[in-house]
């Protein structure tokens, strides 16, 4: 008689309690309804990209599970022919490591997923680096000092020009060497040794006669010995040489305009380095003639290496000394012509060994100077500008890449925003065919937004994957661009796939993989939130992007073949199902920094298909193929390629 009543009682307890746990919740989503959506708008998100038909479509990011000790601030990425991604932070953009002499590399084996930190000698922040054709990557420039803004600078100083008008010989100052002005009195000392080359003699073509002595020039940052505005100058004046004695007294002297207390630009090196993939550690050459801070680095028909613009050790632009390694002999030598840029410049070796300059650059340089894009022949020092970019106002922090095929010879220049600090950034791809008779930019398709520091990756089957950037300078603003679309110069249409998640901007850039994938690091923020009241932090976190042809099923797979094809030969290679290969293409390994690759490229190659493989044939231009070494892709007819085989061209 009792069972009913106490089940009753059950019920109406359980009924309350449910009632009370509804109510609760009802309340809690009242309150956090945004949070709950954003919860459940995440869990779909990430159900969604993970789903095997959305990574067909639009591939896949996953991060790099980076051990702490080898997470640093990467600045500069470079894919030997190991197969192995040498990282380069050198200080980092972080003074701190820079005045405790903490430079760092790190060596990435994306096939075992292990790193090594690698012994860096010198402060390779801002260096400029190309791939050599004996497999070594030539890394040359850095940082001298960092800058100081105006307010924290102490010491008036600047530049003095050492002049020397003995024509007999070259005299050395060392560092520490005084300056004494003739009419402010003021005194001034030098922070490096500075060589000054002997006065040059000129005569009189016509008569015969000597006419003057044309004085050897020395550059050199001097400041003063004490702290004020009271040792600031305001005009030109002659500087005596203190110490100097007999003709010396009288042949050498020094000339500054202000020195002042003004803003104190990034200062550059000499220095220079060939890193060695076997050996695993850099080895000294023999340093530059000037200084660079941003330099960039291009690959000539010959092989030799020309190196131009950047910063030099006074902080000011190098003024259009450009100079050459040569390979064979590990020394560099002036090009004896004089042609400016700034920064950075995106400068690329054409089929007819001439170069081609986009516009890109990375910042510093007058507005006004060295900004016209054009094709350059170095031996005559001809500059042919090329007419039609659009918002050619905005071409610092642009990406430029080389379109595939390379012996098409065509551009493509990505986004990019205005001089400086500029909030200023453009949305355009602009497209030019430099085997036009007479070449012209025109737009190609837009991106969504204005978009500055816009990373940009050659893919084997022939199409550009453009990644990261921001819409402002440094990403101020919250305005970086978490978004990704592959290029395909073909249709001349840009698709838009997975988003990265994480923002890129200034210090930023991405790789070519050999097994077909693209690395993408860096990012250093201005700010770290929106409002801009926070300071930005870098961002070491690694990013690794899978595109959707490796989602296509099984891929093709060359599994044997010569190491070594040169110019004009053919090679075989066995590949599993030659009957389903459609393309062969070398791709050049990259080496990227501020976004500006000059390096990659992805050059056709000739095909016949044998019953066991292929047979393919490496253009005989080394214009268009720089001897080095290279990736082997074969693709499908649904464009999967297989992996980057390497081969050298020697």
């Amino acid at each position: 008689m009792s069972a009913t009543p106490v089940r009753r009682d059950h019920r109406k307890i359980r009924a309350r309690r449910i009632a009370i746990v509804s109510a609760v919740v009802l309340v809690v989503a009242g309150f956090n309804g945004p949070a709950m959506y954003r919860f459940g708008s995440d869990q779909y998100h990430h159900y969604k990209i993970n789903q095997a038909s959305y990574k067909e479509a639009n591939g896949h990011w996953d991060f790099l599970d980076v051990p702490a000790k080898f997470k640093i601030n990467t600045i500069h990425a470079s894919l030997l022919h190991t197969g192995k991604v040498l990282l380069i932070a050198g200080s980092g953009n972080n003074q701190q490591n820079f005045d405790a002499g903490k430079f760092q590399s790190v060596l990435y084996d994306p096939a075992a997923n292990t790193y090594k930190m690698i012994p860096t000698p010198k402060d390779m922040f801002c260096s400029g680096h190309v791939q050599l054709a004996n497999g070594n990557l030539l890394v040359a420039g850095g940082t001298k000092r960092y800058e100081k803004l105006k307010g924290d600078v102490t010491k008036a100083g600047g530049l003095m020009v050492v002049h020397n008008e003995d024509p007999d010989k070259p005299i050395t100052l060392p560092a520490g060497t005084v300056f004494t002005g003739k009419e402010n009195g003021k005194t001034f000392v030098s922070k490096d040794p500075v060589l000054v080359e002997k006065a040059t003699k000129v005569f009189d073509k016509t008569t015969g006669a000597f006419v003057r002595n044309d004085p050897g020039l020395g550059r050199i940052y001097v400041e003063a010995r004490k702290s004020g505005t009271k040792y600031e100058t305001g005009t030109e004046d002659n500087y005596r040489v203190q110490g100097l004695k007999g003709s010396d007294a009288r042949n050498v002297y020094g000339i500054a305009q202000k020195l002042a207390l003004d803003k104190k630009d990034f200062q550059g090196i000499r220095e220079a380095y060939e890193f060695d993939p076997l050996a695993e550690k850099y080895i000294t050459v023999d340093p530059m003639n000037e200084a660079r801070w941003y330099p960039t680095l291009t690959t000539l028909k010959d092989g030799k290496v020309l190196a131009l613009s950047g910063l030099d050790e006074i902080g000011q632009i190098v003024p259009g000394k450009d100079e050459i390694f040569d390979p064979k002999t590990r020394k560099w030598k002036y090009t004896g012509i004089i042609r400016k840029f700034p920064t950075y410049p995106a400068i690329f070796l054409m089929d007819n060994g001439k170069l081609f300059y986009s516009g890109s650059n990375a910042g510093y340089g007058p507005a006004k100077v060295g900004r016209d894009p054009g094709i350059w022949d170095l031996k005559t020092n001809k500059f042919d500008k090329i007419p039609g970019l659009g918002d050619a106002d905005r071409m610092e922090t642009s990406a430029t890449v080389m379109l595939p095929p390379a012996q098409d010879q065509k551009f493509m220049v990505i986004g990019g925003g205005g001089v400086g600090e500029s909030a200023k950034s453009s949305d355009k791809s602009r497209l030019v065919d430099l085997k036009d008779a007479d070449p012209k930019f025109t737009d190609g398709p837009s991106l969504e937004k204005g978009t500055r520091y816009p990373s940009a990756s050659l893919l084997p089957d022939d199409t550009v994957l453009v990644t990261g950037g921001s819409a402002d300078y440094r990403g101020r603003g919250g305005s970086n661009v978490l978004q990704a679309r592959v290029y395909d110069p073909k249709t001349n249409k840009y698709t838009r796939v997975a988003d990265p998640a994480v923002g890129r901007n200034y210090h930023s850039g991405s790789l070519l993989l050999p097994d077909g994938r693209v690395l993408v690091f860096g990012g250093d923020s201005l700010y770290a939130d929106k409002a801009d009241t926070k300071p930005g932090v870098f961002e070491q976190r690694i990013e690794i992007y899978t595109p959707p042809y490796l989602f296509q099923g099984a891929r093709p797979e060359v599994t044997g073949g010569p190491q070594t094809v040169k110019r004009g030969d053919s090679g075989l290679f066995t590949v599993k199902d030659p009957s389903s290969v459609k393309t062969a293409r070398l791709m050049r390994p990259g080496a990227v920094t501020h976004v500006t690759d000059v390096e990659q490229r992805s050059v056709a190659l000739d095909m016949k298909k044998t019953a066991e493989g292929i047979e393919v044939t490496v253009p005989d231009n080394s214009a268009l193929v720089p001897s080095g070494w290279y990736m082997l892709f074969v693709t499908d007819a649904k464009g999967t390629p297989s992996k980057g085989v390497w081969v050298n061209v020697p």
